[in-house]
């Protein structure tokens, strides 16, 4: 049986002043490749003299580009949508024979529609260090992701990181601590650099608490959470995109969905823009229930 829940994501800019809101972009709606369906979503800015233009990004994302003719106190941003948590099953996928075992290349053409995806940007001490220690002999595809997925998870200890940006891979690996965009970012770079297109995901994460206490699992949520998240995707041919979560170790399943998928993190974040110089309170809250 489907369970359908309600997320609403709320954000809130109070300025000590009124001020001019340059033109933002919003990335808050859920990517054409989501996989579970979406039965209703709802953008709403507080600012009623406001001006919106849906379109999509060169990376068929959804993207709200949002004017602001006046100047304002505050902005607040809700999102809601009502989504049907469909199990899925992460490894109901292909692969093209060439793909089975790793290490394999993309053909000529795919690998020229994947270039965005292979660009390697980071090659410092500690990352070329984490890198040799990679088991690169020939073996199963699959087997082999879900062991450089779990160490990163093993190298990297969560923390939730207010800071804006997202930290460097020698940075995340000099600390061994980082939240989930800085191991995402780790997570692309090792694939990059072992010849795979993997690309950066911004999104929500939805964790429901388990209707039946499972004996001798004590890891799962207390409670119904949800949060914005980011993961990664993998290109393997036949299968398509593959998400995986260094955060978690897993597989991306129907708790993950997907806002903004590009070749780096800056690129996707949730909320972009600027106003002239004021002092400014943030607050944010993202809450999920069953219906």
């Amino acid at each position: 049986m489907t369970l359908k829940v309600a997320l609403k994501h709320y954000t809130a800019y109070r300025f000590d002043k009124k001020v001019t809101i340059f033109p933002h972009i919003l990335r808050l709606r859920p990517a054409p490749h989501c996989r579970l369906h979406i039965e209703s979503y709802a953008l709403n800015i507080n600012l009623k003299k406001h001006v919106l233009h849906w379109q999509q990004d060169l990376f068929s994302n959804y993207l709200a580009s949002v004017f602001f003719p006046e100047k304002s106190h505050e902005l607040i941003i809700d999102v809601d949508l009502i989504v049907d948590m469909t199990i899925i099953n992460p490894f109901d996928f292909f692969l093209e024979e060439t793909a089975e075992t790793f290490p394999f290349n993309y053909d000529e053409v795919l690998k020229d529609g994947l270039a965005p995806y292979l660009k390697v940007t980071e090659k410092g001490a500690l990352l070329m260090q984490l890198l040799s220690s990679v088991d690169i002999g020939k073996q199963g595809t699959i087997n082999f992701l879900i062991a450089l997925n779990q160490m990163v998870l093993q190298q990297v200890e969560y923390q939730i990181r207010l800071q804006p940006n997202v930290q460097s891979c020698e940075e995340t690996l000099q600390k061994k601590s980082g939240s989930c965009r800085d191991s995402a970012l780790l997570l692309t770079q090792l694939l990059r650099h072992l010849g795979l297109a993997s690309r950066f995901v911004s999104g929500y994460l939805i964790q429901l608490k388990a209707e039946k206490k499972v004996r001798g699992n004590q890891d799962g949520p207390k409670e119904d959470l949800s949060s914005l998240h980011a993961w990664i995707e993998v290109y393997i041919p036949g299968a398509g995109w593959i998400g995986l979560d260094p955060t978690s170790g897993m597989l991306a399943g129907e708790g993950h969905i997907p806002l903004a998928c590009t070749p780096d993190p800056f690129s996707a974040a949730a909320i972009t823009g600027t106003t002239e110089p004021c002092q400014v309170e943030f607050d944010y809250a993202n809450s999920v229930q069953r219906i």
